[in-house]
């Protein structure tokens, strides 16, 4: 199943506009149906997308941006200006199907696949490189890991808040 845009890629494509200058190397983690990606490429900037589904990688593939399958930075290498997470945010749900856990579950609190990006990212970012992340306010326990955390726009839906923020 391929995560489709909603509110929260809308809100955080706002913020990659803004972020996003030609030339720069961006990485998409996490990049679904490649809206995020696709938006860095038709700002000019070099793009990596990455999925841990390999239905996301096929097709993100067929937009013409470069798309590998994997665990978070598991098969990355390199170092990015840019780095955007639109990470599975939500606390466990039982009732969740499986098949969309995978796209919006990040652990029983919501932030274990983003705390596990954040202690892998440091490795992955160039000097003064920055992170863009969509979280809910159902998401708890996030760990800053020494990051620097700015709110930079949020959004109210029914039942939660979503929030992009610049990680530096």
């Amino acid at each position: 199943m391929i995560y489709e845009p909603a509110e929260d890629s809308f809100l955080l494509q706002t913020q990659v506009k803004k972020f996003v200058k030609p030339g720069i190397k961006v990485l998409d983690m996490g990049t679904g149906s490649g809206i995020q990606a696709k938006t860095a490429k038709e700002l000019g900037a070099e793009v990596l997308a990455v999925d841990i589904n390999t239905e996301c990688v096929e097709k993100v593939n067929t937009l013409n941006i470069k798309t590998i399958q994997s665990n978070l930075f598991q098969n990355i290498k390199g170092k990015f200006d840019l780095i955007i997470f639109n990470p599975p945010y939500l606390p466990e749900d039982k009732r969740e199907p499986e098949d969309s856990k995978i796209s919006t579950t990040g652990g029983k609190q919501g932030s274990e696949i983003l705390n596990k990006f954040l202690g892998q990212a440091k490795n992955h970012l160039k000097t003064n490189g920055k992170i863009l992340i969509v979280v809910s306010s159902l998401t708890k326990g996030i760990n800053k890991q020494n990051y620097k955390f700015t709110k930079l726009k949020e959004q109210k839906i029914p039942d939660e808040i979503l929030s992009v923020y610049l990680i530096e």
